[in-house]
């Protein structure tokens, strides 16, 4: 009998999200549920696994990053070629509101005061018979200040600029979920 080890890997990875959403859910109240599916190839499922395995979250944590102009930051992904919510991987040792801050810092060098927890997104990861998910945190955060600055240490982010919710660039990634949430919430 063979054991494939991608089984107990999604095994593994599931509880961990479990820890992770739950830990989110008592810390933090009027967030919106999100949840979507991603199938990916067996390379990937298996980088995806090993992420939530060891933080919880697959694509790490994000901020919604607003000015009070009713503008939203977006940074410039190279790897995805969109306009995407600053955001990345969680480091050990980092909880995921310390790695949507350092990120913020890294991919846009603008302060924001965090107002909490603005989506806890479920992302259902599956591939062939496996299957996993993890969590996505993305918070939501009010910046004063307009400059921008990318010092992303991954060379992933070229750019970083404000766009009024009215008018996001049409390859903006998520586009009809921030534009959704920005009409759920009161800036």
């Amino acid at each position: 009998m063979v054991v494939d080890d991608l089984w107990f890997l999604a095994d593994e990875a599931s509880q961990r999200a479990e820890q992770a959403y739950h830990r989110l859910r008592d810390r933090y109240t009027d967030y919106v549920d999100e949840r979507r599916t991603r199938r990916v190839s067996r390379p990937r499922f298996r980088t995806l696994a090993t992420r939530v395995k060891r933080t919880g979250a697959p694509y790490g944590a994000h901020t919604i990053v607003y000015r009070d102009t009713d503008e939203l930051l977006l940074v410039r992904h190279d790897g995805v070629d969109l306009w995407v919510l600053p955001g990345g991987e969680v480091c050990d040792g980092e909880t995921y509101r310390e790695a949507a801050v350092r990120e913020l810092d890294e991919e846009a060098g603008v302060a924001a005061d965090y107002r909490g927890l603005a989506i806890a997104e479920r992302i259902d990861i599956c591939c062939d018979e496996y299957e996993t998910w993890g969590v996505m945190p993305v918070f939501c955060a009010a910046a004063d200040g307009a400059d921008l600055s990318v010092q992303d240490p991954d060379d992933e982010i070229s750019a970083a600029e404000w766009f009024p919710f009215a008018d996001l660039p049409a390859d903006t990634r998520d586009r009809s979920e921030l534009l959704a949430w920005r009409e759920r919430v009161s800036l």
